[in-house]
């Protein structure tokens, strides 16, 4: 049997569509015997769930999974096991020990949250889950199904850029309508023309998803070892009840708490991406 996490320096990557790497566990008599690092960018986003298929993995442990990329994978014959956060290695434990529940299809946003899009980052796609969840109308447009080569910038709405494949210099290559890109993003491709340039302006909706006030947390600092070393903006992980990191973004601080937000880091923004369709396969 072999398990295979969406992974990132030790944690869960925590979108499926826009993860670099996977770590795979090879199982045996519910074990972990074995466990190698893959990169997955090699060979273009839009085939990851094809990439894990080919390593033969029966599992795949992950964060946000969007509609289209779960079809994707239980048609490649993978098992899926959406919403773990935190430590990769103690995730694949904690599903053999059966303490681990999938959560389905949960995504409302997608991507990486430090850039933009296309597994570098943020704020569009190639990404892991976009455009998702059962209650979203499905994508439609001639672009839907077939591999899609796009240049992007996207910038939010005081001009500033957070991500731009131009300045990469590779083009970001998706399956269309499939849930690898944040939705708004991958209805705007559906329906391109090849050498078209178009600019869109996205509501957090179509994006990363509003805030979550539940994800805001403060508590004593005398109830976190090291808190009180922490300053407003570093990024850390807190352990669940599960022992389970969840990666977390200090929001403030004073003499005696401490506040942190386990957001997504461009939940709740407007996004505004101009994307150039430079091929279709």
């Amino acid at each position: 049997m072999k398990i295979a996490v969406t992974y990132d320096n030790g944690l869960i990557f925590q979108h499926f569509g826009s993860t670099e790497k996977f770590k795979i566990y090879d199982i045996e008599n519910n074990n972990i015997v074995s466990a190698e690092i893959i990169e997955s960018n090699g060979i273009g986003h839009g085939a990851l769930a094809g990439l894990i298929a080919g390593y033969g993995v029966d599992v795949l442990i992950c964060g946000e999974l969007g509609g289209g990329a779960q079809e994707a994978l239980l048609s490649a014959g993978v098992e899926i096991c959406s919403g773990a956060q935190g430590d990769a290695d103690q995730a694949v434990k904690a599903y053999l020990n059966g303490e681990l529940k999938s959560a389905g299809v949960n995504c409302n946003h997608h991507h990486d949250e430090s850039h933009g899009c296309g597994g570098h980052g943020g704020g569009c796609g190639g990404g892991g889950c976009g455009g998702c969840g059962s209650h979203m109308p499905q994508i439609e447009g001639k672009n839907v199904g077939k591999t899609c080569k796009v240049h992007y910038r996207g910038t939010f709405n005081d001009g500033t850029q957070f991500d731009s494949s131009y300045d990469r210099g590779e083009t970001l290559d998706f399956i269309c309508g499939v849930g690898m890109m944040i939705r708004g993003f991958d209805a705007a491709v559906a329906n391109m023309e090849v050498g078209q340039i178009l600019d869109i302006h996205l509501m957090p909706e179509e994006a990363y998803g509003q805030t979550d006030p539940n994800a805001i947390i403060t508590v004593e600092i005398a109830q976190i070892p090291g808190a009180e070393s922490l300053n407003i903006g570093d990024k850390v992980a807190l352990s669940n009840t599960m022992g389970q990191q969840i990666p977390v973004t200090v929001t403030a601080k004073d003499d005696t708490n401490i506040t942190f937000d386990a957001n997504p880091e461009m939940a709740g923004k407007e996004l505004n991406f101009t994307i150039e369709l430079v091929a279709v396969e």
